[in-house]
């Protein structure tokens, strides 16, 4: 019994080494990856005029308003009785 168990320890001990080997050079590789992604293709930077955002968020903020309302009312009224 005693030899069933070191081998079933030293199995567990190369598969746990094994995994973090692997999430090791993941890390490592995902790492690299997003440095030359941003290296060689960085994001675009937005061109909008300054006037058209506060424009557009005005009438989106009153549009979520009035949705989000219309949804709390709904909501009370389902939930009275």
């Amino acid at each position: 019994m005693s030899d069933l168990m070191s081998e079933a320890v030293s199995l567990m001990a190369v598969g746990m080494g094994f995994v973090f080997v692997f999430l090791a050079i993941l890390v490592g590789v995902t790492t690299l990856m997003s440095k030359l992604v941003n290296k060689y293709a960085p994001a675009p930077e937005p061109k909008v005029s300054a006037a058209a955002p506060q424009m557009n968020a005005t009438s989106n903020d009153a549009q979520l308003l009035a949705v989000l309302s219309a949804a709390v009312e709904k909501y009370r009224s389902d939930h009275k009785k």
